[in-house]
């Protein structure tokens, strides 16, 4: 299970690891399953080009990133803080928000989720299928690219929907605590289903990891 902990560490980026130099470097995590595990609903080469390639980008530049700016503070150099801004939201967004999406993925998904998260799905959409179709229409709905999420609002203590545009991280966008995104960005599914979005948000919902939701909802909830 998720601790209260973890669920604080699982919003922020994954655990860096030590460099030669003072400042830790993040790492790409590896998948908890095979490339070609989420078949047939996410294809291999999609998996493999997605980890591999696009949230390894996102790592490196948010490493390489992370060292000009670094650079800047020690200078002073507030402009070119600055400038540094975007960068640091982009890379470091996708690095977290991919971060959580793998595990929340998983050969064995699908279905419905269970337990306390089943019943405030039904509290707060009115039914789990109202939840799915709304969660659904929202992530179709991104212009361009971005991701369709559910988030809990610590506040009102209530599930909630929202979008957010690029890497635009849930947390740092809404206040909202992520417990389950859904990638629109076209590298997630292009080479699959095309163009077609709806097809390929169909398709996912047959392999969510509803215990790794479950498991962020009850530690973040309390």
């Amino acid at each position: 299970m998720l601790s209260r902990a973890a669920c604080s560490a699982s919003r922020r980026l994954v655990p860096a690891v030590a460099s030669p130099g003072s400042r830790q470097k993040h790492s790409l995590p590896d998948l908890p399953y095979d490339y070609n595990a989420l078949e047939p609903h996410i294809n291999t080469e999609i998996m493999k080009l997605h980890h591999s390639k696009h949230h390894a980008a996102y790592v490196s530049n948010l490493n390489v990133t992370e060292e000009k700016y670094q650079e800047a503070l020690h200078k002073r150099d507030v402009t070119a803080q600055i400038a540094l801004q975007p960068a640091l939201k982009f890379n470091g967004g996708g690095h977290i928000n991919h971060s959580i999406f793998w595990t929340n993925l998983s050969p064995k998904g699908g279905g419905e989720p269970k337990g306390e998260l089943l019943e405030a799905i039904k509290r707060d959409f009115g039914s789990f299928a109202a939840f799915q179709e709304k969660l659904t229409t929202v992530s179709a709905g991104v212009q361009g690219s971005g991701w369709g999420w559910l988030g809990f609002n610590k506040e009102r203590g209530r599930l909630q929907i929202a979008a957010c545009p690029n890497q635009d991280p849930l947390e740092g966008t809404t206040g909202l605590i992520p417990l389950l995104g859904i990638d629109v960005w076209e590298h997630a599914y292009y080479l699959q289903y095309k163009n077609v979005r709806p097809d390929y948000l169909k398709a996912i919902w047959k392999v969510i990891n509803w215990e790794n939701v479950s498991e962020r909802y009850m530690a973040c909830k309390k």
